[in-house]
């Protein structure tokens, strides 16, 4: 088994130091699910929501999120991100809407957390928006769907759970 990488000799929590890495251009992207009732994902469909335009908030939140990564999650470096975007895909069939992101750098480390961070508060603030109409949304299936770039390279989930 490998060692951790965010603990010392000591046993210690410990930022990574990435000093000696090369800068490589890396990206990630993440999705997740919030799941509601019929009527609520037409009101967001619709426009109708009585909070307003619910997407083009989380969407401006999820973008503000990544932005803010290292300052939610202790260990995560800062980062000089150079894209992120936030999209929505409405699915009337399931009841949901998937929400992806796609976070962008040069730098010495990855962005997987950024795009995660972004799905995560871009489902939460659809979740506050909408709890009045509907408050037993459900929010899951938040991962990694794919990143590029350092010394492992692309990597994609195998998951086909879209």
């Amino acid at each position: 088994m490998s060692t951790l990488s965010h603990v010392n000799a000591q046993g210690e929590a410990s930022m990574v130091d990435v000093t000696e890495k090369a800068v490589t251009q890396r990206q990630a992207r993440a999705q997740g699910f919030i799941t509601m009732k019929a009527e609520t994902l037409a009101l967001i469909s619709d426009g109708q929501m009585p909070k307003g335009d619910v997407l083009a908030v989380a969407r401006i939140a999820g973008i503000q999120a990544a932005k803010q990564c290292a300052n939610l999650i202790p260990l995560c470096h800062p980062l000089m991100l150079s894209k992120v975007a936030v999209d929505f895909e409405i699915d009337h069939a399931n009841r949901r809407i998937a929400i992806t992101s796609l976070c962008k750098l040069a730098g010495q480390t990855g962005v997987e957390m950024e795009a995660l961070t972004a799905v995560s508060v871009a489902a939460l603030t659809l979740f506050d928006m909408c709890k009045a109409v509907d408050p037993g949304m459900q929010i899951d299936g938040i991962r990694v769907l794919e990143k590029q770039g350092g010394k492992t390279g692309h990597w994609q989930s195998e998951a086909a759970d879209d």
